[in-house]
């Protein structure tokens, strides 16, 4: 067993290897606390600068939403360009959007930089509505290719429909810069690359507890500690109370992703492009075809509820029929739920905590980019080469509300349900 549970990425992975515990004291300029992306990154980009690393899972490397997601890269946050603005400013929010490009770049120059034949990339992403708005998206490639540079286009609705063959879909973005890929097989790759340059990684190794208040600080495990100069703090959904102001900050989000059988005839009756696919409603449904388009991967819905629900399988199923009826009768083959971390403000959390402390988690879904950059800019205060970390100052560790945040959610969720609803009533009425 690889301990990863019955993922697809658990099914395809490249590397089955598994590392020891921690055991004993050991020393390191940095130790890294989680060992999903945002660790990695940071740990990897360190070690190449020549400074000993030691990074500490508490399951395997990429266990958490790292190594279980939709595998789409492309730019961006939880919350939109405008919502960023409008609380941080326009000159910052256009630079914490350029990081978030850049995020997409580390990716790639990751991939090629380490050679990892086990992670093809297929580019290109569909970004469709569900109601008739073809202005609102010409307006927005506008600004990305005014603002940023960046190329969009508009996919008129017979194209989108030509591709993917649902009535419930009108217009699409199409991206090209954005690609899909294996996350996990990505992670385990970076974890390869931090032992390759003598960074020492520790599986199965939950730290349960700390101590600060030194210059040297201590991070305990159940059989060992790390002493080090600096700590960063990267963990995600499953965060616990060690430091109890970064478990206040987050909400454990929970979304759901499913895999079909082996059924390509039918599966190209529905999606016929290679191409990422997401919708435009909150917490919407996103997908991509696998195995050379034998399978599809589909994900979707969002809950506070942290339990798996009993019929999983079966609810996926109906939410991928609801828009591909002719998909009725293709058999759900696995299916998995996994936690993500959002703070209320839907921004990363990115900062120090105190001198030496730093945390680097809370992406809210949208974690293969912001990971990325999120690590490289901890991994720069570190070294002292930059401060860009300080951009995502007016984001900082906002009280989630408790269990009154946990039901703000669920009924901001639901709200948003309902208005999505209701504008796609709109739409059909007026097809």
């Amino acid at each position: 067993m690889t301990g990863y549970g019955d993922t697809y990425y658990a099914r395809t992975l490249a590397d089955v290897s598994q590392r020891s515990s921690l055991e004993g004291s050991v020393q390191a300029d940095v130790a890294v606390v989680g060992g999903g992306l945002a660790g990695l990154t940071a740990a990897l980009d360190l070690a190449r600068a020549g400074r000993s690393v030691v990074v500490l899972e508490a399951e395997r490397v990429g266990w958490g939403a790292s190594g279980r997601n939709g595998g789409f890269v492309g730019p961006g946050y939880a919350t939109s360009h405008a919502n960023v603005t409008r609380m941080a400013g326009a000159e910052r929010a256009q630079a914490l959007h350029r990081l978030s490009i850049e995020g997409v770049q580390i990716v790639e120059e990751n991939i090629d930089r380490l050679a990892m034949s086990d992670n093809t990339r297929v580019y290109g992403k569909l970004s469709v509505l569900r109601y008739h708005d073809p202005d609102g998206l010409a307006r927005h490639c506008a600004m990305m290719k005014r603002e940023f540079d960046y190329h969009l286009e508009v996919m008129p609705t017979d194209a989108v429909r030509n591709v993917l063959r649902s009535q419930k879909y009108f217009q699409s973005l199409y991206d090209p810069a954005c690609f899909h890929f294996h996350p996990l097989n990505y992670a385990r790759a970076l974890a390869k690359a931090i032992e390759a340059l003598n960074g020492r990684i520790f599986e199965r190794s939950q730290v349960t507890g700390c101590d600060f208040a030194s210059a040297e600080k201590i991070v305990r495990t159940a059989r060992g500690e790390v002493r080090a100069r600096d700590v960063i703090l990267a963990g995600g959904g499953y965060t616990d109370d060690l430091v109890p102001r970064l478990r206040r900050s987050i909400l454990p989000i929970a979304t759901y992703v499913l895999l079909t059988e082996a059924a390509p005839e039918r599966i190209a009756e529905a999606v016929r492009t290679p191409m990422a696919i997401s919708d435009n409603r909150r917490a919407g449904d996103y997908y991509r075809l696998v195995d050379e388009g034998k399978r599809l991967l589909w994900g979707g819905r969002i809950t506070t509820r942290k339990t798996e629900p009993r019929r999983l399988a079966e609810m996926m199923r109906q939410t991928m029929v609801s828009t591909y009826p002719q998909l009725e009768g293709v058999r759900v083959e696995t299916a998995w739920t996994g936690l993500m971390a959002y703070a209320r403000h839907l921004m990363p959390l990115i900062g120090q905590l105190q001198p030496c402390i730093w945390y680097v988690f809370g992406f809210g879904g949208r974690g293969m980019n912001t990971t990325a950059i999120g690590g490289r800019v901890i991994a720069e205060g570190i070294l002292g080469t930059s401060d860009r970390y300080r951009l995502y100052e007016p984001f900082g560790l906002v009280w989630n509300g408790g269990p009154f945040g946990v039901a703000a959610a669920q009924l901001t969720y639901w709200t948003y349900q309902a208005m999505d609803l209701a504008k796609e009533r709109r739409a059909a009425r007026a097809a």
